[in-house]
C-alpha cells in the first residue's frame, strides 16, 4: 500500500491514547478553579477539528462550548470570552500567524490557555498555561475529544467513560489500521475516476461536518491542487442541490452521530438528480471490539480519515504531483 506504515500508525494511535493521564491532569486542574465557559481556537484545519469537537459536546453536555475562529477573535474579539474562559488551540509548528495573535489577545484577557502543540520552544508553547506536545499526524481529534470527554466525565455526563477509553486503548489503533487497508481498493478506484474533477462538492454533518471543510479545503485544495467545495448537508438542501446534474461530482460523507439523518437525507436524494456521487457510510467499516453504543463518539470521522488517505495516496501517484508542495503558502509573506 501507498505510503502506509501499519507499525508507525498503530503506535501514533496508542501515544495519543497514552496521553490521557496528562490530559486528565490539566483538565482536573482547570475544573477545581472553575470557568465560565470552553472555546476551542482555531484556523484552517484546526477550526475544521474545533468544530468537530463543539459539536460533539453540544450533543451530549450542558457545557457551554463554542467555535471561535482566530483571525476573527483578533479582529473582531469575543466579550463573551473573559478571564473565566478555557481555550483549547492545537498547532502543528506552533507558529501559525492567525493564532499566534488571537492568543497575544486572548493573554491580554487572562484567559486560561490549553495548547496542544507539536513544537516544543514554539512561540504558541511559550504562550500556553498548559502544553502537552506529541507530533503524530492524525491525532488531533483525538487529543481534542479526549479533552472533551474528560469535561464532559466531571460534569456528571459520561458515567462509562473508564469502559469507553478501555475499548478505544484496547481495539483502537489495530482497528483504524485494517480500515484502512479495506478502504485502499476504494481510494483507488476513487481517485482514477475524480483525480481529474472541474470542481468536486463535499458534503457532511455532525462531527463529519468538520473534517470534510479540511478535507475539502487543506487537502483537495491546498494539497492536491484540486477545486472543492465542502457543504453541510442541511445547507446543501437549500442551494446548492440546484447546481447539480447528471455530471456533478459530489460526495457524501455519512458518520454515526446525531446527524447522520442529514446525511442520509442528501444520500436519498442524489440518485433522483446525479449520476456521479458517491457515498462513503462509516458503518461499512466494522471495528471489532468497540462497541456499538460508542461507534459515534468518535469512531466514525477517524475511519472517513482512514478512508480519505487512501484516496489521496492514489490521487498524489496518478497525479505526480507530491502532496507537500505549496505554490504560496507559507512561501512568502501575504
Amino acid at each position: 500500500m501507498l505510503k502506509f506504515n501499519e507499525t508507525k500508525q498503530i503506535e501514533d494511535i496508542k501515544g495519543a491514547l497514552a496521553l490521557r493521564p496528562e490530559v486528565e491532569k490539566i483538565v482536573d486542574e482547570v475544573w477545581k478553579k472553575g470557568f465560565d465557559s470552553i472555546y476551542y481556537l482555531g484556523i484552517g484545519g484546526t477550526y475544521a477539528s474545533a468544530m468537530q469537537a463543539v459539536t460533539y459536546i453540544n450533543g451530549k453536555s450542558n457545557l457551554p462550548a463554542y467555535v471561535q475562529h482566530a483571525a476573527e477573535y483578533y479582529t473582531t474579539g469575543n466579550r463573551r470570552l473573559t478571564k473565566d474562559s478555557i481555550v483549547i488551540l492545537s498547532s502543528v509548528t506552533g507558529t501559525t500567524q492567525e493564532v499566534v495573535k488571537a492568543v497575544e489577545e486572548i493573554k491580554t484577557v487572562g484567559a486560561t490557555l490549553i495548547g496542544f502543540i507539536d513544537a516544543k520552544g514554539s512561540i504558541l508553547a511559550g504562550k500556553c498555561d498548559y502544553v502537552v506536545t506529541y507530533p503524530a499526524p492524525g491525532t488531533e481529534q483525538i487529543k481534542f475529544f479526549m479533552l472533551a470527554d474528560r469535561l464532559m466525565k466531571n460534569n456528571g455526563e459520561f458515567d462509562d467513560y473508564e469502559e469507553y477509553y478501555q475499548e478505544l486503548e484496547e481495539y483502537l489503533p489495530v482497528g483504524l489500521v485494517d480500515a484502512e487497508k479495506k478502504a485502499d481498493d476504494f481510494g483507488l478506484k476513487f481517485a482514477q475516476t475524480h483525480r481529474h474533477d472541474d470542481m468536486h462538492y463535499f458534503i457532511g454533518a455532525g462531527n463529519q461536518w468538520g473534517a470534510v471543510y479540511s478535507y475539502a479545503m487543506c487537502y483537495w485544495e491546498e494539497q492536491s491542487w484540486l477545486r472543492s467545495k465542502s457543504i453541510h448537508a442541511a445547507e446543501f438542501l437549500h442551494g446548492t442541490l440546484e447546481i447539480v446534474d447528471e455530471t456533478t461530482a459530489v460526495t457524501v460523507f455519512i458518520g454515526e452521530d446525531e446527524q447522520r439523518p442529514l446525511s442520509e437525507r442528501v444520500a436519498n436524494l442524489l440518485p433522483r438528480i446525479c449520476a456521479n456521487y458517491t457515498i462513503i457510510d462509516s458503518k461499512d467499516y466494522p471495528v471489532a471490539g468497540i462497541s456499538e453504543k460508542y461507534r459515534g463518539r468518535v469512531l466514525s470521522f477517524l475511519l472517513m480519515h482512514c478512508v480519505t488517505q487512501r484516496i489521496d495516496a492514489h490521487v498524489e501517484q496518478l497525479n505526480c504531483h507530491p502532496l507537500d508542495i505549496r505554490r504560496y503558502y507559507r512561501q512568502f509573506d501575504y
